[in-house]
């Protein structure tokens, strides 16, 4: 058994200037330093209010957060409430999960960040309870959700069978007047008035607004006690070999440049990242075709790539275009590679490879000794 992470769905992400999608880990306690470092990189405080009238009616934004942050569907559904919040209209952000950064760029003029409700575990209708709460205090006019397949979705369609109002999800266009989902998934759209409750697509709203909200936090309501109808029982470890390389977070992944296999698969283990490996070493016949990474093998999406001995011909790099961090260990400075690779080591494959099997054992070993202590 191991302990080997897989992708997680609901971790945030940003769109970078090429189009690739870019994980984003959020960072405990960053403080102001979070609040300031957003994805379009301006400066807040140099915009002004969307408006500095009283609220008299209200627009509500729900999303997930993870780790600290919102992806960018999630920024896309609170921007909306925004753009198309009048003077007088309140925008309030309800957001599940610990949330480190600074949703006044999204034009939240209240923010009510619920801690409690974590996006690792499944509790639906608590969410379902919280959210409704607010609905019943605000009377929103409308409700903005991201329509996606991590959680948010779903909540929105709870809340919809909860109403009993009018409702549009996979909405593609938005404006004050009407919004449009594809008609039977075809390229026909359907249109219908602006409903109460919106879940939009991805990819639909322009985050980077000329204006802030006024960000005031909101006390979050007392969490109801609800007996759940089931239990969530969390994640079960799975064996290595069990786990595919798509949905593995960790990959250490080999090349031509890797003589010893028993030594990566072993730095691989303590490390719990599964196996990769390139086309040559595959038709070596070090590994197996199943562990081929590449435009011809398989395509991953993992938070940490370790290019172990790899080139990176253009082939891999398809294969490894959705990676997040890639590290990358050659004896070649003018590898294809290193122009991937955030961080890139020169040095013997083995040697290395050696050296970090003990290093992190001596950091367990140290972990463990602390704990024992206390």
């Amino acid at each position: 058994m191991t302990g080997m992470k897989r992708v997680d769905p609901r971790r945030a992400y940003r769109m970078g200037s090429t189009g690739l999608r870019r994980i984003v880990l959020g960072e405990s306690g960053a403080g102001d330093a979070a609040l300031r470092f957003t994805s379009n990189q301006t400066d807040s405080r140099a915009k002004p209010l969307r408006s500095s009238v009283a609220a008299t009616r209200w627009h509500i934004a729900v999303a997930h957060a993870y780790r600290g942050r919102l992806d960018d569907h999630a920024r896309e559904a609170i921007a909306a409430a925004a753009i198309l919040a009048g003077p007088e209209v309140g925008v309030l952000a309800v957001i599940l999960g610990a949330y480190h950064e600074n949703a006044a760029e999204l034009g939240a003029d209240k923010i009510a960040i619920i801690e409690d409700l974590e996006a690792s575990r499944y509790e639906p209708q608590r969410e379902e309870a919280v959210v409704q709460s607010f609905v019943e205090h605000y009377a929103p006019e409308h409700i903005f959700m991201p329509d996606n397949l991590s959680g948010d979705g779903d909540l929105g369609r709870r809340l919809i069978a909860k109403q009993k109002g009018v409702a549009a999800t996979h909405v593609a266009e938005i404006d004050a007047a009407h919004v449009a989902t594809a008609w039977s998934s075809g390229p026909v759209l359907a249109s219908t008035p602006l409903p109460g409750i919106v879940l939009i697509d991805a990819g639909i709203v322009d985050t980077n607004l000329p204006f802030v909200g006024a960000g005031e936090t909101v006390t979050p309501p007392q969490l109801p006690e609800i007996a759940e109808r089931f239990r969530d029982l969390g994640l079960e470890p799975s064996a290595a070999e069990a786990i595919a390389l798509e949905e593995a977070d960790f990959i250490v992944s080999a090349g031509n440049g890797v003589s010893e296999v028993a030594t990566l698969e072993q730095l691989a283990r303590s490390l719990g990242a599964a196996v990769g490996a390139s086309r040559v070493a595959v038709d070596e016949g070090k590994f197996p075709r199943s562990k081929q990474i590449g435009a011809s093998g398989k395509t991953v999406s993992a938070t940490t790539y370790f290019a172990i001995g790899i080139s990176g011909a253009v082939q891999h790099l398809q294969g490894i275009k959705a990676c997040r961090h890639v590290i990358a260990i050659n004896r070649d400075a003018g590898a294809p590679i290193v122009k991937r690779a955030d961080l890139t080591i020169i040095a013997d494959a083995e040697e290395l490879m050696q050296a970090l099997i003990t290093r992190v054992a001596q950091a367990r070993e140290q972990t463990d000794a602390t704990e024992a202590n206390r």
